[in-house]
């Protein structure tokens, strides 16, 4: 027997209305249908990070720009979070006004900001206007973008769904570091990098717009356990009360269960939340990577986690448990963090001893939080599922609150941050002069090999003009010939007093390395010669005490981070879901025979009276989930 299910009326409003706002599927899709729906939903979440994100890997260059400070950049992270937790029961209200327009027109107001505005603002106050603005449409995509996933998605295949879904931020962070990786060496500008984002977005708004749908509010408000429940979702669409079971939306979903499990996976991602933001500035900090290095090592970190979370969603669908990963990833995810936080003492490890860490702090993250957005969105539909996205918003501010609260934290733990940012320019060229040290004929080291091309290209594109130059020009005559006074007369006479600059500030640089005393009259006499080393002079004096205080502070910050994780392993015993995929499987089971039964009452023609009614009440004293 076919099923036929009882249209949504409502005004017509013509043509262009219906192209530009109405969405709404009046029967189940198949399979096809749904997995292009959540591939859309996908490529739209990716892309909204990608965007958020940008900054994350150009803060190096960013800051500087707009003569921002560091404490003013984690205010403007706070700000930003804050909107976005409170935008966040905006995206809940989509259980009444539907999801998919909110994530298009969403999407679109994002990328015309990226596109047109940041490129062309020059002020630190523009700039973080712009920035709330996506922070505030960010908040409301969070919630409306796992709620159509939930939708087009039974609970046996909600781990895949959900990890694909999570693959947003990840795969977001990491398309950011790519090109930023691929592209910052030769479109120098920082500001090309929100421009390609806001073309790539302009693409994929136009795709949604054309392709997205969204189930209508009977078939969404209903819990499905599998594939086999289409013909019973549609049939018992024409007999649900919608506004009945969307009624007092925050009363029901403010549950304790809820909020404790947002705010577990909260304080567990805050390792997450720094690295999205400021692990790019840690590798150059504290290891004295490059900003494009940085980014490298972040790309193998984000494209580890981005894998994993599909990979861990699958399985657990596969044994249909949920806690079991999330046990063992929060372990893992201690282990590695305290492996990360031990690299600290051995500033010269290696760029590939960075990378193989991440890549095991990124598996051990997808490995429990994928499963726990599974279990999550399970939780909710236990207690109603035609309020799957005001659950979903309960989550979206609890998240959102803890990392607005974590930027506010993270300055005072890290104290020398500030410091150290706001001179990278100076620490950059600091590291340069130490990098050529070696190569410069003086008393202790009279035949020095011949510079290499790296440190010789370094020095020459040193800023301010002058001292980097005129060591370089010396170092590459020097390198060919061996000869000090030929390298000396190879320096453009409008450098030669940075020469003799350079000559008093070698040794000053290594006293204040050293921690010994630098006064002010000796800095004095280098300015007579080369204001710029001088200057730079003043400036290592701030810096050099701030390095080697930043090491330990640092540390401080990544046990902040296992505090949250070995919180989060705690309330795992305490959420829903079953621990033995056995007995997860009897549970399935016994869905499947009462699903049967029904299916066998609809094409009897009988009386539709299913035995699995949908949880609407708004009560939650029903437990519908199959995870219990």
């Amino acid at each position: 027997m076919s099923i036929t299910t009882m249209p949504i009326r409502g005004r017509s409003h013509g043509r262009l209305y219906d192209a530009l706002w109405k969405r709404q599927l009046t029967r189940y899709p198949s399979k096809p249908a749904r997995m292009g729906y959540l591939g859309i939903v996908v490529l739209t979440t990716i892309i909204l990070y990608y965007l958020y994100y940008v900054e994350g890997a150009i803060t190096p260059l960013l800051l500087p720009y707009y003569h921002m400070s560091f404490l003013y950049f984690l205010y403007l992270l706070v700000v930003s979070n804050a909107i976005g937790a409170f935008t966040a029961i905006i995206g809940g209200l989509s259980d009444k006004i539907g999801r998919a327009n909110l994530t298009i027109y969403g999407t679109l107001t994002v990328g015309l900001v990226q596109l047109v505005a940041v490129p062309h603002i020059h002020s630190e106050f523009g700039f973080a206007l712009a920035y709330c603005v996506i922070g505030f449409v960010e908040g409301i995509i969070l919630v409306s973008t796992p709620a159509l996933m939930r939708d087009f998605s039974p609970q046996m295949g909600r781990g895949a769904a959900m990890g694909f879904w999570a693959l947003g931020p990840t795969v977001g962070s990491l398309l950011a570091s790519v090109v930023a990786t691929r592209t910052l060496v030769h479109l120098h500008p920082w500001q090309d990098q929100f421009v390609i984002s806001g073309l790539v977005c302009m693409v994929v708004v136009a795709i949604a717009f054309v392709g997205l749908r969204e189930l209508s509010p009977q078939l969404r408000d209903q819990l499905m356990v599998s594939d086999n429940e289409r013909a019973l979702v549609d049939a018992r669409a024409k007999g649900i009360d919608v506004e009945k079971a969307t009624r007092h939306p925050m009363r029901s979903m403010l549950r304790l269960d809820l909020i404790a499990s947002s705010l577990g996976i909260s304080v567990f991602l805050l390792i997450y939340f720094a690295s999205v933001s400021v692990l790019t500035l840690y590798w150059v900090v504290i290891f004295n990577r490059t900003t494009a290095d940085a980014n490298g090592i972040n790309m193998w970190y984000w494209a580890c986690m981005s894998t994993m979370l599909v990979v861990f969603g699958v399985l657990s669908d596969r044994f249909r448990v949920r806690k079991p990963f999330m046990l063992v990833g929060a372990v893992g995810t201690i282990v590695m963090t305290i492996v990360l936080l031990r690299q600290i003492d051995h500033p010269t490890t290696g760029y590939y001893s960075n990378v193989f860490v991440v890549v095991l702090l990124g598996l051990f993250i997808g490995l429990t939080y994928t499963p726990w957005m599974a279990a999550y969105t399970e939780a909710v539909e236990a207690h109603n599922p035609a309020l799957s996205a005001t659950g979903l918003a309960v989550w979206g501010w609890v998240l959102r609150i803890v990392v607005a609260l974590s930027f506010l934290v993270l300055p005072r733990v890290i104290t020398t941050s500030t410091t150290l940012v706001d001179n990278q320019g100076a620490a950059t060229n600091l590291q340069t002069f130490q990098a050529a040290q070696p190569y410069v004929p003086a008393a202790g080291n009279l035949h020095p090999a011949a510079a290499p091309a790296s440190v010789l290209t370094a020095l020459k594109e040193m800023q301010p003009y002058g001292p980097g130059q005129a060591l370089a020009a010396l170092l590459q005559t020097y390198g060919t010939t061996h000869d000090v006074m030929k390298g000396m007369a190879a320096v453009p006479a409008s450098l030669k007093l940075q020469v003799q600059g350079l000559l008093a500030f070698s040794p000053l640089a290594t006293d204040i390395q050293a921690g010994r005393p630098v006064s002010a009259a000796q800095i004095a006499a280098v300015h007579a010669s080369s204001p710029q080393l001088a200057t730079l002079l003043r400036v290592e004096k701030t810096v050099i005490p701030a390095q080697k205080a930043s090491s330990n502070e640092w540390k401080r910050w990544w046990w902040v981070c296992i505090a949250g994780q070995f919180t989060f392993l705690v309330l795992v015993f305490f959420m829903r879901g079953r621990w033995s995929p056995k007995a997860a499987k009897a549970d399935f089971d016994q869905h499947e025979r009462l699903v049967e039964v029904e299916l066998a009452k609809l094409r009897g023609q009988e009386p539709a009276a299913p035995v699995l009614q949908p949880v609407l009440a708004p009560t939650g004293t029903e437990d519908a989930s199959l995870w219990r």
